[in-house]
């Protein structure tokens, strides 16, 4: 299987069913979306990652893929300051991660509990969501009760917002 063993790994210890789609590389939503399509009865989320305008706090923002987000908006609903972007480094540092593969999956390697994650009030009571498992070359589906126990899990603090 494609991805980060330790996503696996941690997945088979909680006891989380999820279903494996292997894809060639998907770095952008509109890329995922071509080989989405076979896949029924999940939403697929983008997940965004940030910084405060000093550097010292970072967010991870889940929201479903087909909406947009305005990053002013999104400022004024955080309450954080000004946003931007995390760099590259950042997304190694915090997340083990490369730009193109952001996930919540990535909550594995931020052993300090550093980022704090933001999801859209409207993905949580979907039945199923999907995330790449830190490679973009695949896609995990598992039922959204068992993401927030693998949240759990994580230890990383997080909240339910509305975005849109």
């Amino acid at each position: 299987m494609n991805g980060d063993p330790l996503v696996y790994e941690i997945l088979n210890q909680l006891e989380i069913n999820f279903e494996y789609f292997e894809h060639p590389e998907a770095p952008t939503i509109e890329i995922a979306m071509q080989y989405w399509k076979d896949i029924k009865e999940t939403t697929h989320c983008k997940n965004l990652f940030f910084r405060n305008h000093k550097g010292n706090k970072h967010f991870l923002v889940i929201l479903d893929h087909l909406q947009a987000l305005d990053i002013h908006e999104l400022e004024k609903r955080l309450k954080q300051g000004k946003l931007s972007f995390a760099s590259e480094q950042r997304m190694g540092k915090y997340l083990g991660l490369k730009p193109g593969s952001v996930s919540p999956f990535g909550l594995v390697h931020d052993e300090q509990h550093h980022v704090h994650l933001f999801l859209d009030e409207n993905i949580r009571h979907l039945p199923n969501i999907s995330f790449h498992p830190n490679l973009n070359t695949a896609s995990l589906v598992i039922p959204f009760k068992d993401f927030e126990r693998y949240l759990d899990w994580t230890g990383n603090t997080f909240e339910y917002i509305q975005l849109y």
